[in-house]
């Protein structure tokens, strides 16, 4: 897993957004911006259990690719 960037924009498993910079997680892309908020949220914020839920639906994206 390493920081990439594309010419082409890739929709954020996160913020749903379209950027170009960020990291692929499985085949899923989290940008730059959400990564960064990712790392520097404590455990006992409210956002940190909507990441976990965000970051889940990359596993669930794997699975049925894999079916």
């Amino acid at each position: 897993m390493g920081k990439y960037q594309s010419s082409r924009a890739e929709a954020c498993l996160i913020c749903e957004e379209y950027k170009l910079e960020g990291i692929h997680l499985f085949e899923s892309f989290i940008c730059m911006d959400c990564e960064r908020e990712i790392v520097n949220t404590k455990t006992n914020d409210p956002k940190y259990r909507f990441f976990v839920h965000q970051m889940g639906k990359a596993r669930t994206l794997q699975e049925r690719r894999q079916a």
